[in-house]
């Protein structure tokens, strides 16, 4: 069953990701291949999580790119607009 508000992606990449291992936006960045402020955007909820970057979370933080997309698919639905009949 789907999530009624699912988190923004870049809120879990935060608080799952980055802070259990004391990275900062930087460290994160670096890790990640990507600016800081492409992650700052991300976790800022500014920005959403791409194919390229769900690659790169998948690879630096274990999880799976589709997980990722998954994730970022939910949240994009939940905050569509569209309310079934």
């Amino acid at each position: 069953m789907p999530m009624k508000n699912p988190p923004h992606p870049g809120k879990v990449v935060r608080i799952s990701c980055l802070e259990p291992l004391g990275f900062s936006l930087t460290d994160g960045a670096k890790v990640l291949g990507v600016s800081h402020q492409a992650l700052s955007n991300l976790v800022k909820c500014h920005s959403q999580i791409s194919g390229d970057m769900a690659v790169r979370l998948a690879k630096a933080f274990g999880s799976t790119t589709e997980t990722w997309i998954r994730l970022q698919a939910a949240y994009d639905a939940a905050h569509s607009g569209y309310k079934p009949h």
